[in-house]
């Protein structure tokens, strides 16, 4: 059986309809697209109305919605993830005993108050090997214990060394979660990122991994259908069960959620590696260089690595121009595990020389924050933001495993400049950037843009006014001399190589057309 209680079994290598060849004349180049950044079937795969968007930052709003609405569920739930540990505590500022707040015993909860809901949970199958270093019993053991209709299952349905990095729920094929947190432990944690917080401790060692920056949305309606149809897909290629979408369902959105904005269009980008009769789509690294090439005078980006080289020569050819765009990204400090920093810390460090390098006009920085006592933020948060165009918020990572080797999937929001709400749209898009900025600075709400006002427009400027030598901030990154072997590993990628075609300049000329300039919102 699966998780809704019917369909058919199909094979895990599921064949899924290719896209648009690579090279064909695409969306791309048609002169009709304007200046948009989000095209079908080059840049993202769809792009439908949501009822309403809001982003959640950093964890703990997120997994107290996330259990709301779970309680909630009547027909289906699919969590979708690179790691899952059902001993988390979904809202441990709410008070109450601590069992009853574990994920597992709400999803526990969840079914046996509904005779009609079915939940799946899928997972990346090494995923499951890092729950076990954590004491996780193996989740094939957890589907024993629990009621028929809640489905633990093993993700294995990607090449060697791939994982599926997606992080969505989906609820009744009416809500939508996806981004960059997963629903496991060392995630929580609350914009003030205090130095030590019993709250963040993990399940049973009850150790605080320390302060987790994260970013992730919600959609619903048609929006939230579509990431639905996606984690219906990766569940049929994970585990060879087809699922119908859900029907008959009343709108729902979570009580007390306040959205960003109402009836906008959103866009989805994946990265699907070629495996298993499966064609490559990398629709994300695509959306990555349109959005270098289109930007006009801001690229915002928050990510956990700066390690892809494509993306990276992009940028550098950007700050070569006399009029490019100001380029920001917050990155932690070092990666998280020794071998992923000797990996992704290399490839950084080699591709911020080449940058600094072209960074002619100084229109470059690299920060990381930091807490109250200055101990580096781990930045896991995979957002971007263009000028006051473009929000995406997503899984993937500015390395190269996220566009071609792992499952990613991205959301994003774009304004069109014919729209009537163009206004909105924009100032939402310029006020998310500057609600994280706030946030990593530690000032007062709108304190962000009205510095960049103060700067005549400059966000670097801003920043460099509001940053302190003290307390909760933002420090420039430094550089670290990469040495004999790291320079090895960065140059010929051995722990993280290309394995997409490069469109850089098919991209910069169609999409570098579009960045006539005009003012910020």
């Amino acid at each position: 059986m699966h998780p809704d209680g019917s369909g058919t079994t199909t094979s895990p290598g599921l064949r899924i309809p290719a896209p648009r060849a690579e090279g064909e004349v695409g969306p791309a180049a048609d002169p009709a697209a304007g200046d948009r950044l989000l095209v079908p079937d080059e840049t993202c795969w769809r792009i439908e109305r949501a009822d309403r968007y809001a982003v959640f930052v950093d964890a703990a709003d997120y997994f107290a919605t996330l259990k709301q609405a779970l309680l909630g569920a009547r027909r289906r739930v699919l969590l979708i993830g690179w790691d899952f540990d059902p001993r988390i505590r979904m809202d441990p500022r709410a008070g109450g005993r601590s069992r009853d707040d574990r994920l597992g015993r709400v999803l526990e909860e969840a079914v046996r108050a509904n005779p009609e809901l079915h939940i799946g949970v899928l997972m990346w199958d090494l995923g499951m090997a890092y729950g076990l270093g954590r004491g996780l019993a193996p989740i094939v053991l957890l589907g024993r214990r629990t009621p028929d209709r809640l489905t633990f299952t093993v993700d294995t349905h990607h090449p060697v060394g791939g994982a599926h990095h997606q992080k969505i729920v989906v609820i009744d094929d009416c809500l939508a979660f996806a981004g960059g947190i997963d629903v496991t432990a060392d995630r929580w944690d609350t914009p003030e990122h205090p130095d030590s917080s019993r709250q963040r401790a993990r399940p049973r060692s009850h150790r605080d991994m320390g302060p987790w920056h994260d970013v992730t949305s919600l959609v619903s309606g048609p929006a939230a259908r579509a990431i639905g149809d996606l984690a219906r897909e990766r569940w049929e290629s994970g585990k060879g069960e087809h699922l119908e979408p859900v029907s008959g369902v009343e709108p729902c959105w979570p009580e007390g959620v306040e959205p960003l904005l109402t009836d906008v269009e959103v866009a989805v980008s994946r990265t699907r590696p070629e495996h298993g009769g499966t064609s490559l789509v990398h629709e994300i690294e695509k959306l990555w260089l349109a959005v270098v090439a289109g930007a006009r005078h801001t690229l915002y980006i928050e990510t956990q690595y700066f390690a892809n080289r494509r993306v990276a020569e992009a940028i550098a050819t950007r700050l070569g121009e006399p009029d490019g765009p100001e380029v920001v990204v917050l990155n932690p400090h070092e990666a998280w595990g020794w071998l992923e920093e000797k990996a992704m810390g290399s490839a950084r460090a080699a591709l911020l020389e080449l940058v600094q390098e072209a960074d002619r006009h100084g229109r470059f920085r690299m920060y990381v924050p930091v807490t109250a006592s200055r101990q580096p933020i781990y930045v896991h948060a995979k957002v971007t933001v263009v000028d006051d165009r473009l929000l995406r918020v997503g899984s993937s990572n500015l390395n190269n495993r996220s566009m071609g080797l792992d499952t990613e999937c991205d959301v994003s929001i774009e304004v069109h400049e014919d729209s009537p709400d163009r206004d909105a749209v924009a100032a939402a898009v310029l006020g998310m950037r500057d609600r994280l900025l706030d946030e990593h600075l530690d000032v007062a709400p709108e304190e962000v843009a009205a510095a960049v006002e103060r700067a005549g427009g400059s966000l670097i400027a801003a920043i460099e006014e509001l940053r302190r030598p003290t307390g909760r901030s933002l420090v420039p990154f430094e550089r670290p001399d990469l040495g004999p072997a790291g320079r090895v590993l960065a140059d010929t990628q051995i722990l993280d190589a290309e394995r997409t075609p490069n469109r850089w300049q098919r991209i910069r000329s169609s999409f570098g057309r579009r960045r006539s300039r005009r003012p910020l919102a």
